[in-house]
């Protein structure tokens, strides 16, 4: 089957988006999986890669326009935007660019055009800034495509195994955690898990793990009842679905153990209770994957970088593997519909 072609957006243009997009595209690993277009301002990624050395860079007049083997193509879903940035910034205009590069780029995937995209790192802040009242690509996607039900997922391959962290609540305050995790939520975000990782990788029967909310699990419920109450009737309503779950497992012993190698995924109850020992395994090689949408959507597993911005010394490594998942992914979903 022939290299599935992919949208790159830039991310915020302040930031290293564009540098390890241009790193990336001149990595192997990351050329012999897809083909690449970037999305974003064409005039600004030239002028970064000349400061940056990472030439050359084609504008195209269609996403699907063919560049040069050695040149990575961008095209410019709004050629109106002003060629500025500041490496380093925080601004409204970073946010728009970086915006509008992700909408266009979610739109070729629902057209058709592309087979998948790929986001560079955008601000949090600067998107605010910028008028969006989203916390992140992940909810401006699920808003865009409609989906009624999207799951983060953090993925890896380690010598260790793959390791797959799911979160049942993404970018919410600490503070409306307990709230927020639900024997419907936990129920509805393991589904739409399971279902993704047979769809899109190929796992016939995902095995999952389910941390607890409090330490130690709740500790019999000394240190709070939600893994009694909420946590084990939602695992016995997944059994009832015939999703292969077990927990709730105690977040720090899970992984100091090692107990992730056990299973598919493993689901853990908020941001950073999953994302912190993640990291801390995967050492800047992960990925964030979007599931449940209508698309693929991968990207790296790291922030805009501000404060490296411009320095060439960004590591594309988690790019790479960016482009190399959703490039799995996309095959996976061409060979289905074929």
């Amino acid at each position: 089957m022939s290299r599935p072609l992919l949208a790159v957006s830039l991310g915020d243009p302040n930031g290293i988006g564009p540098e390890v997009a241009l790193k990336a595209a001149r990595d192997p690993r990351a050329t012999e999986a897809a083909r690449l277009v970037a999305i974003g301002c064409a005039p600004m990624l030239e002028e970064q890669a000349a400061c940056l050395g990472l030439g050359p860079v084609v504008a195209v007049a269609s996403p699907t326009a063919e560049a040069p083997d050695d040149a990575l193509a961008v095209w410019d879903p709004d050629p109106t935007f002003a060629n500025a940035f500041r490496w380093g910034a925080t601004t409204s205009e970073g946010g728009a660019h970086a915006m509008t590069a992700v909408a266009a780029a979610c739109d070729l995937c629902m057209k058709g055009d592309v087979e998948g995209m790929v986001t560079a790192p955008l601000s949090k802040e600067a998107i605010q800034l910028a008028g969006y009242a989203f916390p992140g690509h992940t909810e401006f996607l699920q808003d865009r495509t409609r989906a009624e039900s999207v799951v983060m997922l953090l993925a890896s391959e380690l010598d260790a195994g793959p390791l797959r962290v799911a979160l049942a609540t993404i970018h919410s305050p600490v503070s409306a955690v307990a709230g927020l995790v639900t024997a419907e939520r936990i129920v509805k975000v393991a589904t739409t898990l399971s279902a993704a990782l047979r769809q899109d990788l190929g796992i016939q029967m995902p095995r999952l793990a389910v941390l607890g909310l409090n330490p130690h699990a709740g500790d019999g419920g000394v240190i709070g009842r939600e893994e009694i109450e909420v946590i084990h009737p939602a695992l016995e309503s997944l059994r009832q679905l015939e999703i292969d779950v077990e927990g709730p497992f105690s977040a720090d012993a899970f992984f100091g153990r090692a107990a992730w190698t056990r299973f598919d995924a493993v689901l853990a109850m908020y941001h950073d209770q999953g994302l912190a020992p993640f990291k801390a395994l995967a050492m800047g090689g992960g990925v964030n994957v979007t599931l449940g949408l209508p698309i693929v959507r991968t990207s790296p597993d790291h922030g805009t970088g501000f404060d490296i911005a411009g320095q060439g010394i960004a590591d594309p490594g988690s790019m790479v593997e960016a482009i190399r998942l959703a490039a799995q992914m996309a095959r996976r979903r061409m060979e289905v519909r074929a």
